[in-house]
């Protein structure tokens, strides 16, 4: 099948995020904010964040399967949309574990809070408001979905083109995805980057982003689950 070139690559990607991104933010300003300013004022409002991830990843998915099909390949096979083998989830499986609980040891141990100001922010004010549900979803689901097709599929089947130029493209990716989270400090940024870096060598080893959306899924699911923890016991 015919894959877009490096520059290609990364102008389609760079097209689908900031469409999304501003697409997001115009609805986001017609249907629930008077202006720019009043969305800065909360940035971490968690039905903000909900209805921006819920519109904004949709969007980045349309425009990255539009690439691939005008590239006349099919999207399965170009963002590998397929089932991995077993040992590669299970292997997944365990080093997620092991990852997790290793940054966490390593947080705790340096005194750094395991749950960030975002996420209770996030959460709080959207259990307040309602928006915890679909807060959930957007984490959970859509998220991890949207990332996971544009870095792990879309970009790495551009720039990982041979065995050799694999992990370069795993580190730049990774590198570009915990940039992607700005609203985390760079503990946050730091542990992002080497999920990432764990992402992409699972994509490689198995060839397939249902399992990265997997495990990308689950990391926010536990994230999610500390947050309810520290707000429900220690708050």
């Amino acid at each position: 099948m015919k894959i877009w070139g490096y520059g290609a690559t990364l102008g389609w990607a760079l097209l689908a995020f900031v469409a999304g991104q501003f697409i997001a933010l115009a609805m986001l300003l017609w249907f629930r904010f008077s202006d720019l300013n009043s969305l800065l004022a909360a940035p971490f409002d968690g039905a903000m964040v909900t209805l921006f991830i819920l519109i904004a990843n949709p969007i980045t998915i349309a425009i990255i399967v539009a690439a691939v099909l005008l590239a006349r390949a099919r999207p399965v096979d170009y963002l590998a949309l397929r089932l991995p083998p077993a040992r590669d989830l299970a292997l997944g499986l365990v080093l997620l574990v092991a990852l997790i609980a290793a940054g966490d040891l390593l947080l705790y141990l340096a005194g750094y809070p395991l749950v960030t100001p975002f996420q209770l922010q996030s959460y709080t004010t959207a259990r307040t408001e309602g928006w915890l549900p679909a807060l959930l979803l957007a984490a959970v689901i859509v998220a991890p979905a949207g990332e996971e097709v544009m870095f792990r599929g879309f970009l790495f089947r551009g720039w990982a083109r041979a065995d050799r130029s694999s992990w370069p493209a795993i580190a730049v990716i990774s590198v570009l995805w915990a940039l992607l989270h700005v609203q985390y400090d760079w503990t946050g940024l730091l542990q992002i980057f080497i999920i990432g870096l764990f992402l992409g060598w699972m994509r490689a080893r198995s060839g397939s982003i249902l399992l990265t959306v997997l495990l990308h899924a689950l990391f926010n699911l536990e994230g999610t689950l500390e947050t309810l923890v520290q707000v429900w016991f220690f708050s």
